[in-house]
């Protein structure tokens, strides 16, 4: 247990930052689930508006990817990964229904 004031307030510290860390992953993980599922009904019956729903969640996911990367939640590399995965599977459900 901590003894001193200085350790006392890394504890605190770190406390704060896990919970803000948590939070800013379980959100980026919602947004991905978003996306694909998106890309998914898209896939299944496409249209403008589920063309629109589907760059509408790759956007919100990028930008969360983005701030999560910027305050230290995720590694640099983590987020580049989970942007490349992202791009893949919209171009994957867009791509098709377009040469059709």
């Amino acid at each position: 247990m901590a003894n001193n004031k200085s350790s006392k307030k890394r504890i605190e510290i770190a406390e704060r930052n896990r919970l803000r860390n948590r939070s800013y992953k379980s959100a980026l993980r919602t947004l991905m689930k978003r996306c694909f599922t998106a890309c998914s009904a898209y896939s299944q019956q496409p249209g403008d508006a589920a063309k629109d729903a589907v760059q509408a969640s790759l956007s919100a996911a990028f930008s969360k990817i983005d701030k999560a990367v910027k305050v230290g939640a995720v590694h640099r590399n983590t987020g580049a990964h989970q942007k490349s995965r992202l791009s893949a599977a919209v171009k994957q459900a867009i791509e098709p229904a377009a040469k059709a």
